[in-house]
C-alpha cells in the first residue's frame, strides 16, 4: 500500500493534520479501533484561545505559571498567536460553541487569569470531533481504515519510510512520503485513568523502541477531580475513571474535604490542586473529597454540564443537591516525541501531533484546556510544512520481512512503558502505575 501521507490515529491532531494537508495528497488514516473511540471525544471543558492581542501575553504567562516556567517560550509564542485562526477556522466547520448575546461564551478555569475558554457545553472534544469527521468523509482525497494496529515503523538510515500495520490478524506494510503519529498519551498503563481504553502510548512504545528522540517523558499530569468509585476488580489492568470537569471549579464549584472543610482555592494550576487532595486523604484516611455545585442554579447546571449531570445521576448523585465525591486520576502526558514548531519528529519524514508529541508548551504541568489547542495548533502547522516539502519527497518502499502478532506487539509494548514509567515516576504517582 504506498500513499502520499500516512496518519496513524484519528483524534482531533489526526484529524485536523489530514484536513490542513493539500487536497491533492493521496492520505490513509489508520485507527486502532473505531473513529469515534479517539481520546478526543472525551475533551469536555473547552478550547482555551487568545480573545485579543492584548490576551496575548496575559495568556504566556500563565501557561508558563501553570508548567513551572519550563514551558518553551517559542513554542509557546506561537500557540498564543495562532490560537485565535484555529478556533475560527472550527467556526467556519459549524463547530457549535456555546454563544450569549455578546457572542462566543468563554469560561474559566484553573490556573487562568481570564475568562477564555470557548466550549460546547460540556462536550467540546465531542462537537469537535464529529464536526472534523464529517469534513474528512466528504475528502476523496482520504481514506479512514478502522481496526487497525500499527505495530512498527518501517526506517532506514534515520528515515521513516512507512509502517507495519495489524488487521483482521494479518500484517502488512504501508509506505508513505511522510507519516504523522497521533496516537495520543499513555493513560492504558495507569491503574485508573480518564483516558479512553485505545490509548496504551503506541507511539511513545515506538519512539523508544527505534531510538526516536523523547522529551520530558517524566511529566505526567494528574486531573485532581476524577469520579471517584471503589475499584471493583483487582483484575483490572486498567480503569476509565469519568471526568469531573474543570470548569465545574471555574463555574463557582467548591472543594470540601471529608469533615466538611475547606482546602484549597480551586482554581490553582492543577498539580497544586491535586496535591492538596493527596494531602487531605492521606490526613483523613478517606480516599477522596467532595465537589460542591450546591449554590448554583440547577436549571443552569443542568443546561451547562448535561453529560456529567447524566452521568453523575446514574451514580445515585445529583449535582444539583448532592456533593460530588472526586479523586485524583492520570489525565494527560506532557512529555512525548520531542518535535521542532513544525511537529517534526527527530527522525527524517516523521511528524508527531497531539498528546503523543512534546513541544515543549506545557512545562511540567498543563494550563486547561490547552491540550486541544495545541492539537490544532501544530497538526495545522506539520501540514503546512509538508505541503511545501512533499514533491522534493521521494516514495521509497525497503523490504520488511518480519510478521508482527498484535497481543505479542502489544505486550510487549505495555511491559516496556510501564518499566520505563516505574523508573520515572516517584511515590504516590508511581504507585498508580498498573502491574
Amino acid at each position: 500500500m504506498n500513499y502520499d501521507v500516512l496518519i496513524v490515529g484519528t483524534g482531533v491532531a489526526g484529524l485536523y493534520s489530514a484536513l490542513n494537508l493539500d487536497s491533492n495528497l493521496n492520505i490513509l488514516m489508520i485507527t486502532k479501533g473505531k473513529i469515534t473511540e479517539a481520546n478526543s471525544y472525551l475533551a469536555q471543558g473547552g478550547i482555551s484561545t487568545v480573545r485579543s492581542k492584548d490576551d496575548i501575553t496575559c495568556f504566556i504567562e500563565d501557561t508558563l505559571k501553570a508548567g513551572g516556567y519550563e514551558n518553551d517560550i517559542k513554542a509557546l509564542s506561537i500557540l498564543a498567536k495562532e490560537s485565535r485562526y484555529n478556533i475560527k477556522t472550527l467556526l467556519d466547520m459549524k463547530v457549535p460553541f456555546d454563544k450569549n448575546n455578546m457572542g462566543l461564551s468563554y469560561t474559566r478555569e484553573g490556573a487562568h487569569s481570564t475568562n477564555r475558554i470557548v466550549h460546547c457545553k460540556d462536550a467540546t472534544g465531542k462537537a469537535v470531533m464529529d464536526t472534523l469527521i464529517s469534513e474528512v468523509k466528504k475528502r476523496d482525497n482520504i481514506t479512514v481504515l478502522e481496526d487497525t494496529y500499527c505495530a512498527d515503523l518501517i526506517i532506514r538510515d534515520n528515515c521513516c519510510y512507512g509502517a507495519v500495520a495489524i488487521k483482521n490478524s494479518e500484517s502488512f506494510n504501508i509506505y508513505a512520503k511522510v507519516i504523522i503519529l497521533a496516537t495520543g498519551g499513555i493513560g492504558g498503563i495507569f491503574k485508573n485513568t480518564t483516558n479512553a481504553p485505545t490509548v496504551t502510548g503506541d507511539g511513545i512504545a515506538m519512539a523508544l523502541k527505534n531510538n526516536i528522540e523523547v522529551k520530558d517523558l517524566n511529566y505526567v499530569q494528574f486531573h485532581p477531580t476524577g469520579f471517584y468509585q471503589k475499584e471493583t476488580s483487582i483484575e483490572e489492568t486498567s480503569r476509565q475513571v469519568f471526568l469531573i470537569s474543570e470548569s465545574l471549579r471555574g463555574e463557582g464549584g467548591k472543594l470540601y474535604n471529608s469533615q466538611g472543610k475547606r482546602f484549597v482555592k480551586e482554581l490553582l494550576p492543577r498539580d497544586v490542586v491535586t496535591e492538596a487532595i493527596l494531602q487531605e486523604t492521606k490526613k483523613t484516611g478517606v480516599p477522596f473529597v467532595y465537589l460542591d455545585m450546591t449554590e448554583l442554579d440547577g436549571e443552569y447546571l443542568k443546561s451547562r454540564f448535561p453529560t456529567i449531570y447524566e452521568e453523575c445521576l446514574k451514580n445515585n448523585i445529583d449535582i444539583t443537591k448532592d456533593l460530588i465525591p472526586v479523586a485524583p486520576v492520570q489525565h494527560y502526558f506532557m512529555g512525548g516525541i520531542k518535535v521542532d514548531t513544525n511537529s517534526k519528529s527527530s527522525l527524517d519524514n516523521l511528524y508527531c501531533v497531539g498528546e503523543t508529541s512534546c513541544t515543549g508548551i506545557h512545562g511540567k504541568n498543563r494550563l486547561a484546556s490547552n491540550s486541544l489547542l495545541e492539537a490544532l495548533v501544530f497538526s495545522r502547522r506539520a501540514a503546512l510544512k509538508i505541503n511545501s516539502d512533499i514533491l522534493n519527497t521521494q516514495l521509497l518502499t525497503p523490504e520488511v520481512t518480519e510478521t508482527f502478532d498484535f497481543k505479542t506487539v502489544e505486550n510487549a509494548n505495555r511491559s516496556m512503558l510501564i518499566n520505563e514509567f516505574k523508573h520515572r515516576l516517584r511515590g504516590n504517582y508511581s504507585e498508580s502505575i498498573s502491574c
